[in-house]
C-alpha cells in the first residue's frame, strides 16, 4: 500500500508539472542512466582485471615464446590494456628488426623506437580508462544544480497559482511546494552515486595504470636487452625464452 501510494503521488507531481519540469525530470533520468551505465560497466572491467592480473601476468612471463604468451594475454585479458601494451611492444621490435638494416629505419636507434611505442600505447590506455570519467564528473557536478533548477520553477509557480487568493491556505501550498523540492531530492540521488563512482574508479584506475607502467618497463627491458628483470612486484619467473635472446643493446629507461 506505501508503494502504491508514492506512485500516485508521483503521478500527481507529474501530472501538475509544465513542460519545464518535465523537461528537468527527463534530463535527470537520462544522467543517472547514463551514469549507471557507466558505472557498472567500468566496475566490472577493473574487477575483472585485477582479479586475474597476477596470474594473467606471471603466464605471460611463464610462455615459451612470445607469440605463445601474447595469446595468452589476449585471451584472458579482457580491459585489452595490457594485451594492446604487449602487442604493439612486439610488432615495434618485429618492424625495427625487418628494417633496421637499410632504409630510414637504419638511423633509428631500437631502445627509442620501442621506448616511444611503449610510451604512446600507455597514453592510449589511460585515455581508454578514463573513457566515460568526463560524464560522471559533469552528472555529479550539474545534477544537484538541475534539481534545484526544477525546485525553484515549481515553486515559483506555484506562488503563481496563489497569487489572486484572497486567502492563503497551508494546504494549498504545502502541497505544491513539496512536490517541488521532490526535483532537489532527485538532483542529489542522481548526483551522489556519480561523484562517488567517479572517486573510487579513478583510484581503481591509477593502481591498474601503475602496474601497467611495469608491466611496460620490463616489457621493455626484455625486448631491448634481453634482460628479464627480478625482484620486482609481481615476482614474475624467467622466462624460458629469455635465454635465447639475441639483442645486444643495453636498455636506458623508458
Amino acid at each position: 500500500m506505501e508503494n502504491l501510494s508514492t506512485f500516485i503521488k508521483l503521478q500527481q507531481f507529474w501530472q501538475q508539472g509544465d513542460a519545464v519540469l518535465h523537461s528537468v525530470t527527463l534530463l535527470l533520468l537520462l544522467m543517472s542512466l547514463f551514469s549507471w551505465l557507466i558505472i557498472l560497466d567500468k566496475t566490472i572491467t577493473l574487477l575483472q582485471t585485477r582479479y586475474i592480473l597476477r596470474k594473467m601476468l606471471e603466464s605471460f612471463w611463464a610462455a615459451d615464446s612470445l607469440e605463445i604468451a601474447l595469446q595468452k594475454l589476449l585471451q584472458r585479458d579482457k580491459s585489452h590494456l595490457f594485451a594492446n601494451l604487449a602487442s604493439d611492444a612486439i610488432k615495434a621490435e618485429t618492424a625495427w628488426e625487418g628494417h633496421h638494416v637499410s632504409g630510414i629505419a637504419a638511423k633509428v636507434d631500437k631502445s627509442e623506437f620501442i621506448a616511444r611505442t611503449l610510451q604512446q600505447s600507455v597514453v592510449f590506455a589511460q585515455a581508454r580508462c578514463e573513457r566515460g570519467l568526463t560524464l560522471l564528473a559533469s552528472v555529479g557536478s550539474t545534477a544537484p544544480f538541475i534539481g534545484l533548477f526544477g525546485t525553484v520553477w515549481g515553486i515559483y509557480h506555484a506562488l503563481i497559482a496563489l497569487s489572486g487568493a484572497t486567502q492563503i491556505a497551508l494546504d494549498r501550498v504545502a502541497g505544491p511546494v513539496g512536490e517541488a523540492l521532490i526535483m532537489t531530492a532527485a538532483g542529489l540521488i542522481v548526483a551522489i552515486p556519480a561523484v562517488l563512482a567517479y572517486n573510487a574508479i579513478t583510484r581503481a584506475n591509477r593502481l591498474i595504470l601503475a602496474q601497467l607502467d611495469h608491466f611496460a618497463h620490463n616489457l621493455y627491458a626484455y625486448l631491448v636487452g634481453g634482460i628479464t628483470l627480478h625482484g620486482h612486484h609481481l615476482n614474475q619467473p624467467t622466462p624460458p625464452y629469455a635465454n635465447s635472446a639475441h639483442h645486444s643493446e643495453t636498455p636506458n629507461g623508458l
